[in-house]
Parts: structure tokens; C-alpha cells; sequence
């Protein structure tokens, strides 16, 4: 009777078991499914993104020596960047979304939408304006007012306006500085003109105007826009640092462009390591 009793209990203990593992597989080939499905959308949105960001043939004809280093942490992209030319001026936009992946794509693309909508419908061409322009929009389609449980989101973001008339710069930066290489002597000089320490969003000194600058540009200058997701990056257990980067552009300023960008990406590599990529990667490179 005993054996009797102990067969009957494996018997229902092993279709019990059976039973779990029909609902596992069960479970398993829904997440699956669900799973490709979001990552079909999700690359699908990559195209979207790519198609919006501008074609290198496109920044070739406006600025003939230049590279973006262009590397998203997952299949979309929080940075972006943005090049127009209105009239005599080349307006040059580097730029890094709160978050990355779909959060940061999402705030990118309301960020394309009104750079378009102030440079090219309201041609504002001062660099400082389209930030403060900018800074406008985002904040009323964020509903941000500044109170404790709104929402943080904001764009940090370099804007280059190039007048090709009269070989002057304009540069205004949130968080996103500007780097100039110059042959003054012997020796290239690294210039780094810093941003304005808020973002385009809300902020406590969110009224104050973005600063704008003004540089005499020479031929040969060489300048640099870049999101902290280089800098920012670990590999032996530290981050690569500004100061690394920098003494980095000085090393290659004087290679063609498109070397640079690969000496950037080989060097992003071996420093990396076995450590995953923290963040979307971003580095504008562009001769004059």
C-alpha cells in the first residue's frame, strides 16, 4: 500500500512539474515575443532618428573638412546633432538629451523640431538667442515652472554659428563647451571656451540669457564640440576625463579628419576594455 501511495504521489508530482513547465515555456515564448516586437519598434525608431539627423554629404558641402564620432549606448540615441545654413551663416549644433535610449530620443527630436522652428521660420541667427529661444520652447512643452515635482528634463547643447562673409564665430554653450586648436607657433594651442553651467531647460537661474562669444577665426582652426559621454566613459576603473581628452585632440588636431575620428574610436575602444559603454557618445570635429 505504501508503494502504492508514494508511485501515485510521484505521479502527481511529476505532472504537476510537467504542468509548470508547459506554463514556463508558455511564459517564455510571450516574453519573446514580446521582447522582438520591442526591439523591432525600437530599431525601426533608429531609422526614424537616423533619417532626421543630417546626411554626411550634406555637412561635407557646408563645412568640406570635418567628422562626427557618433556612438549611442543603446540603438537610440539621446545626443544628437544639427548643421543649417541660413544666408551667409552655418549654424552648428551639438547637443545631449536627459537620458539615453527612448527617454533621450524622444527629447531629441523635440529638439530637431525646434531648432528647425526657430533658425529656419523665425531666423534667429545669434548663437546665445537660439538657446534662449530654445530653453523657451522645451520648458512650455514640459510644462516646467520650476516646481519640485515637475519633470527635470533638459537638453545640454553647444550651438556654433559660422558668418562665412566676415570669418567670425559665434559659440554659446549649455554645459557643452567649445575647444579651438591653433597653430600659433611651433607648437598647436588648445583654447577651451566654457559653457554656461545650466542646462537648456529648467534651472534655478533659468531667466539668465546664455552668454554669447565671439571669435576671430583663422585658417587651419581646427574646433571641437563633445557630449561627456567620452569623458565620462570608465576604463581602469576611472573616467577618461576632460583633461586626458583634451591633451588627446592635441595629439591628432594636425591628422586628416577622418583619421581622427577612427583615432578617437581606437582609442575609446582599448580604454574601455571590458567595461560597458556608460552613455551616447558624441564628438564633432571640423576644419576651416
Amino acid at each position: 500500500v505504501a508503494i502504492d501511495e508514494r508511485r501515485i504521489l510521484l505521479e502527481k508530482q511529476s505532472h504537476e512539474l510537467q504542468e509548470k513547465n508547459e506554463e514556463l515555456t508558455k511564459l517564455y515564448e510571450i516574453t519573446n515575443s514580446q521582447k522582438e516586437e520591442i526591439i523591432s519598434s525600437i530599431n525601426y525608431a533608429q531609422r526614424i532618428q537616423n533619417a532626421i539627423l543630417p546626411p554626411e554629404a550634406y555637412i561635407t558641402e557646408l563645412i568640406n573638412e570635418n567628422f562626427i564620432f557618433f556612438k549611442p549606448k543603446e540603438i537610440v540615441s539621446g545626443d544628437f546633432y544639427w548643421i543649417k545654413q541660413m544666408n551667409q551663416y552655418i549654424i552648428l549644433v551639438c547637443a545631449d538629451c536627459t537620458g539615453h535610449g527612448v527617454p533621450g530620443a524622444f527629447l531629441s527630436m523635440l529638439g530637431i523640431s525646434y531648432l528647425n522652428e526657430i533658425i529656419q521660420r523665425k531666423e534667429i541667427t545669434q548663437a546665445n538667442q537660439v538657446l534662449n529661444e530654445l530653453r523657451k520652447e522645451i520648458k512650455h512643452s514640459l510644462r516646467q515652472t520650476g516646481k519640485e515635482e515637475e519633470s527635470r528634463e533638459g537638453i545640454d547643447m553647444a550651438i556654433c554659428v559660422i558668418d562665412t562673409g566676415k570669418s567670425i564665430m559665434q559659440y554659446s554653450g549649455a554645459y557643452i563647451p567649445l575647444y579651438i586648436i591653433r597653430n600659433t607657433g611651433s607648437e598647436p594651442a588648445l583654447k577651451e571656451i566654457k559653457a554656461d553651467t545650466m542646462p537648456v531647460g529648467v534651472h534655478f537661474s533659468s531667466d539668465k540669457s546664455f552668454t554669447n562669444h565671439e571669435i576671430k577665426l583663422e585658417i587651419g582652426d581646427t574646433f571641437y564640440l563633445s557630449t561627456d559621454g567620452f569623458i565620462d566613459q570608465v576604463g581602469e576603473n576611472t573616467r577618461f576625463s576632460s583633461k586626458k581628452f583634451k591633451k588627446l585632440l592635441l595629439e591628432i588636431c594636425s591628422q586628416p579628419m577622418f583619421e581622427q575620428r577612427e583615432i578617437l574610436e581606437r582609442t575609446l575602444s582599448q580604454w574601455m576594455g571590458n567595461h560597458s559603454q556608460r552613455d551616447d557618445i558624441l564628438v564633432i570635429g571640423a576644419r576651416l
